[in-house]
Formats: C-alpha cells, structure tokens, sequence
C-alpha cells in the first residue's frame, strides 16, 4: 500500500474530456523514507502537488487556445498533476514537465495513458539548483508558483537559465499578491508584460482576481484569458 489513496476526477476544457488520478483530499501523505522531506516538502505540503487547482485549470485552458508555430520547446514548471502538459502533449507540441515532488512523475505518467497520451518527457527540477543538462526553451509556463514571496526570485532565475533569447512565458496566478515581485524580476532580463484578469471558476465575478501573466521577448505566441 503506497500510504494514501486517491480518486478519478473527469473534467471538461474546452470541450474536451479529461480523466485524472489525483489524491482523495489534502489530508492524504505518504513518505516513509523521507525522500519528500529531505526535498524540503513538509507534511503540510505534501499532498499540494495531487490536485487540480483553479489556478491549474486556467493554464490549462489556456494552453488549449495558445497560438505557437509548432516547433517551439515548452518547460512546465511545478507542474503537480500535470493538466496543462497534458494539454499541450495532447496538440502535439514539444513539452517538458517538471516538479520537485517525488510523486509528480507517476502520476503524471498514470495520467498520460489514463488519457490514452504517450508519456509527457518529465524532469525533477529545483528551483533553487541549477539544471544544465535541462536544456533550453522557448515557452516556460507555470501555474500558481508564487505563493511565497522568496518563490518570484527563484522562478525568475529558472527562467533566466532556461529561456532562449525570444522567449514568452505564462504564469496564471490566483492574486497571492507576489507577482508584482515576479514582473520586476522579469523585466530586468528584458521582459514586457500582457495581463489580463480571468475568471477562476463559473461562480467568479468581475473584478476577477485571476490573472494570466504573459511576459515576452520578441514572442510570437499569443495568450489571452479562456473564453
């Protein structure tokens, strides 16, 4: 027995049908060696990663409608259950999920052949340690990945070793409050920044408090909030 348990989630984008394994709630934890905490996740956080969040679901509407030529080299960073990279596997493009969380790439995995997708290329990744062998992108995308204040500095350090030259990048961010942070961080490495204010959910009401971050380089791609 793994240590906790989980439950199939269906979901809708788009039109589309989605199936998900994802933990049963967020009382779920199971590191019996450590291996979580020697990453630094908490009992507190462990079960995070296992969820579908708004902030999720609203990357991974938007990657449905992102307009990309279609050789581009995508990362996703804390990617948890991994909807968005399944998006984006699912319309064909290049994309690289990554996470610290040491259940991360099963279930990513378990949810890629749930969904009847060849497995999405995945990578452990800290955001405090550099990764050479990572490589080199021309979208990074993220969602809901400033919810501590230090987490704009370490985001905008990934995407400073891992972004090409003209790069765009797209962070959906529930309103915690860190990303005006973020977006001076970004514009020292020379990005402009696109916002909009996006419904998190159908019971959301203007002035939303979702936002979709669109920080670009010379990007040719176009993010726009879901319709």
């Amino acid at each position: 027995m793994p240590g906790y348990s989980t439950r199939k989630l269906s979901l809708t984008i788009g039109g589309q049908p989605w199936r998900l394994r994802v933990l049963s709630d967020l009382q779920q934890f199971g590191d019996p060696d450590g291996h979580g905490e020697r990453l630094g996740i908490s009992a507190a956080q462990w079960s995070l990663f296992g969820q579908v969040w708004p902030a999720g679901l609203l990357l991974a509407q938007a990657m449905l409608q992102l307009s990309l030529k279609g050789d581009e080299r995508i990362l996703e960073l804390g990617c948890g259950i991994g909807l968005a990279s399944l998006v984006l596997q699912r319309r064909g493009f290049d994309v690289v999920a990554s996470d610290i969380h040491p259940l991360a790439e099963p279930f990513l995995a378990y949810n890629s052949a749930l969904n009847e997708l060849p497995a999405v290329h995945y990578r452990q990744l800290r955001w405090d340690q550099p990764l050479p062998t990572l490589g080199q992108f021309d979208v990074i995308v993220a969602s809901d990945v400033l919810y501590e204040q230090g987490h704009a500095g370490l985001i905008s350090d990934v995407i400073e070793r891992h972004a090409r030259d003209k790069a765009q990048v797209v962070v959906t961010d529930p309103g915690r409050g860190n990303s005006a942070r973020f977006t001076r961080f970004m514009q020292v490495q020379g990005y402009e920044l696109e916002q909009s204010r996006c419904a998190m959910n159908d019971e959301d009401k203007p002035p939303y408090r979702g936002r979709l971050l669109k920080y670009h380089r010379d990007a040719a791609g176009v993010a726009t909030c879901p319709a």
